[in-house]
């Protein structure tokens, strides 16, 4: 068994790493093509050629995870196709590779992508991101989402806070960085506006240039008067528990973020009342996703008990990879009804793995051991 195990992984192997190694080159041109759109956009020292192709191979890690398990899929189809069409398989099966052992042989090799899939998207690919962004803020003026940026929400004491990001333009700083105070009834007391920001050592927020608006109220039964007080402060400290992090998944797709970053970001979000649905279902989703590879070879392994013409090897792997596809595109419409409906967060991650799982168990239920 030690020797079929060593050939199958062997072969598996060599074929996901050539199929991965296509895409990623593949992915890899387009990325460059529509990165040199903005090279030389913002002056002399700003966007270069260099800085595009840098942008582009850090982005690597980031669709090495997205493509992985699709591509375990691909290659675990070729690979089990043709020992079929050679009846290197049957060979296999008389020397003493059961149904059930070969089902607990991809499993085994199912379980190391696993943990590759889960390293790189949780450790390699948000470094790799982040490093990508903020080289991109440098040189072309910015991290920004949409044309408000980012919001986030903070309780101290008894008074409340909302801060506005436009945009990240390097490590730990801001650019264009509003905070509105209210009191426990929900009235505004203070507005400031601050030209750029830094995240200090110790947690708080070093604003420069602050323009701060203070709102004063009296209301009796003898007056009624409000006034404002305006003050400039070329800098001024804010204290606060809302990191660098925090920010970085405002302002960046969520699905880039490591899954403790975003832990702890939805528990910002609980701890402020605000609403975390979408955070919370791709939280899960990064949870579920690296298990989609166990899905893939079980997918794979009835492939290997078919009986191929000449030349039909194709057409069956062709189908292998739409089911991969469909699977992909599952996912991604799950996760937008979920966050529609309001469905559980964790149900609404691993529902398409578990609808393929089971698929995947009749097909090899069918093919293996009622034929």
């Amino acid at each position: 068994m030690k020797t079929i195990r060593q050939l199958l992984y062997k072969e598996i192997l060599v074929a996901v790493g050539f199929v991965t190694l296509g895409f990623l080159a593949l992915f890899f041109f387009f990325d460059f093509v529509d990165e040199l759109r903005w090279v030389g956009k913002t002056g002399e020292n700003g966007y270069q050629l260099a800085h595009a192709m840098l942008v582009v191979t850090l982005m690597v890690p980031s669709h090495l995870y997205e493509l992985l398990p699709i591509t375990v899929l691909i290659g675990t189809i070729f690979v089990m196709a043709r020992l079929a069409q050679s009846s290197e398989y049957t060979i296999l099966r008389t020397s003493g590779l059961g149904p059930w052992r070969a089902l607990h042989t991809l499993l085994a090799l199912g379980m190391a992508f696993v943990v590759l899939t889960f390293a790189i998207g949780d450790y390699l690919a948000p470094m790799s991101d982040r490093a990508a962004q903020l080289i991109k803020a440098r040189y072309q003026g910015g991290i920004t989402i949409g044309q408000t940026g980012a919001w986030l929400k903070e309780k101290q004491a008894d008074h409340s806070f909302a801060a506005n990001v436009s945009a990240l333009v390097g490590q730990g700083r801001m650019q264009g960085v509003r905070i509105f105070e209210f009191d426990q009834n929900g009235l505004l007391v203070s507005l400031m506006h601050a030209e750029s920001g830094e995240f200090a050592s110790d947690g708080a927020w070093t604003l420069t240039n602050v323009e701060r608006s203070s709102f004063h109220t009296q209301d009796t039964q003898a007056t009624d008067t409000a006034s404002v007080e305006r003050t400039r402060l070329p800098t001024y400290r804010w204290p606060t528990e809302i990191s660098t992090e925090m920010v970085s998944t405002a302002l960046l797709k969520p699905d880039r973020m490591a899954t403790l970053d975003l832990f702890q970001y939805i528990r910002h979000l609980n701890a402020n009342g605000q609403t975390a649905q979408r955070y919370e279902i791709e939280f899960w989703r990064k949870v579920f996703y690296p298990l989609s590879c166990l899905v893939m070879v079980v997918l794979a392994l009835p492939f290997a008990y078919l009986h191929f013409r000449s030349g039909g090897i194709t057409t069956y792997v062709f189908g292998g990879v739409m089911a991969g596809i469909s699977f992909f595109l599952l996912n991604n419409v799950f996760g937008y009804i979920g966050n529609l409906q309001n469905w559980q967060p964790w149900l609404t991650a691993a529902a398409p793995g578990f609808i393929y799982s089971m698929l995947s168990l009749a097909a090899f239920g069918w093919l293996v051991l009622r034929r």
